[in-house]
């Protein structure tokens, strides 16, 4: 039976990362209908910050040296294909570049799947990542844009760029009601947005324009959920989760608004989704070339109304009128509005977004990858 490696930050870190690695595998087992296990390249602080799991193999992230070691240590393993999950934070060196490496040295098959991609990448990311994607058999993108980005900036062909989407959570949307009472949202209109907060991410948009829709939306709910982001806490501390608490103050909005300040699990994440009337991610930079929060959304069959930066373009091309330009106040109030006071538009929202979702819950991205995995085993094996 084919064994991958994966490389990757993994649970119990809390990184978005580390829990779609976590799922992708676990899929990927499903679909392989196998009893047994694949390993684990954690990229790790320290070896002690990785549980002592025989196939958890951790990878000190700015330890140099150890990026060749681990890959002799796959080279003389029984892996058939190494799974890279790359994002250019994880690794060590300018721009992640301690991995170039372990992809130099590794003798097995190697498939990397590029969380980010960039339109017009630039030093030092440009090389690293095409230096990546030269050593990968087949490259893995989960927005069709990013085929086009590559083969423009690399030259890569088309034909080695496989889009599969970003795997997603099922929910159980038959206990909504019973989930919206036990979070106090029995009889609230709610938008939510989720994620660690940070500037940059629009918040302060919709803290503006919600004054207009508590008018004709008295019930409306802003639910701004998650932690502050650990980054900006250790820079600023919680200077802006208080700038937001005082526009909220000054625009008298606070009947209207509630911040989660707790890093959510993702069964309870799963939840505050399924129990939303409709997500927004309302970030006003247009390259951001994923959304896991976005596809989890999607995934639930949850109404969206977005900007249309390139993820949620790809996402919703079928429904354009979900994507409101950023700096058009009055066009998020009109669409929210009308969204909100419309119970019978919102259920059909929501089954026009759970056609889409069904193809990105993990059981259907695990056969995808499984697909793909082995296709390139045997033709590794064909060519030995």
């Amino acid at each position: 039976m084919m064994k991958i490696a994966y490389i990757s930050t993994y649970v119990p870190q809390r990184c978005g990362l580390a829990t779609y690695t976590f799922h992708l595998r676990q899929a990927i087992l499903g679909s392989k209908h196998w009893r047994g296990s694949d390993p684990v390249i954690v990229l790790t602080d320290s070896d002690a910050d990785v549980p002592s799991e025989p196939l958890h193999w951790p990878l000190i992230r700015n330890d140099e040296d150890a990026y060749e070691k681990m890959a002799h240590r796959i080279n003389s393993s029984d892996v058939d294909v190494v799974s890279l999950q790359h994002e250019f934070g994880i690794f060590g060196g300018e721009a992640g570049a301690y991995i170039l490496k372990l992809i130099r040295n590794l003798k097995k098959p190697l498939i990397t799947t590029f969380h980010t991609v960039f339109e017009y990448p630039m030093s030092p990311y440009a090389p690293i990542q095409q230096e990546i994607a030269e050593h990968s058999s087949k490259i893995i993108v989960m927005n069709r844009k990013a085929i086009d980005y590559l083969h423009h900036s690399f030259r890569i062909p088309k034909e080695k760029i496989h889009f599969i989407p970003h795997g997603t959570p099922q929910g159980d949307a038959e206990n909504r009601h019973k989930i919206r009472e036990m979070l106090g949202w029995k009889d609230r209109k709610v938008l939510m947005t989720f994620g660690l907060l940070s500037r940059g991410k629009g918040i302060e948009l919709m803290l503006k324009v919600l004054p207009e829709v508590a008018k004709k939306i008295p019930n409306v709910l802003y639910a701004i959920v998650g932690q502050t982001h650990p980054g900006v806490v250790k820079h600023e501390g919680e200077t802006y989760r208080e700038e937001l608490q005082s526009m909220i103050r000054r625009f008298g909005i606070e009947e209207h608004t509630v911040m989660i300040d707790r890093y959510l699990e993702e069964s309870d994440l799963i939840k505050h989704l399924i129990a939303c009337d409709v997500y927004i991610t309302p970030y006003p930079g247009m390259q951001q070339i994923t959304s896991g929060t976005l596809a989890y959304a999607v995934g639930l069959g949850r109404p969206i109304l977005s900007t249309p930066y390139c993820y949620a373009q790809d996402l919703l091309a079928e429904y354009p009128e979900l994507l409101i330009p950023f700096d058009d106040e009055s066009a998020w109030v009109e669409k929210i509005i009308s969204l909100l006071e419309n119970d019978l538009s919102l259920k059909s929202w929501s089954k026009k977004i759970a056609e889409i979702g069904e193809t990105m819950h993990w059981a259907e991205v695990g056969k995808q990858h499984q697909r793909l995995f082995a296709e390139v085993s045997r033709v590794e094996l064909a060519n030995r």
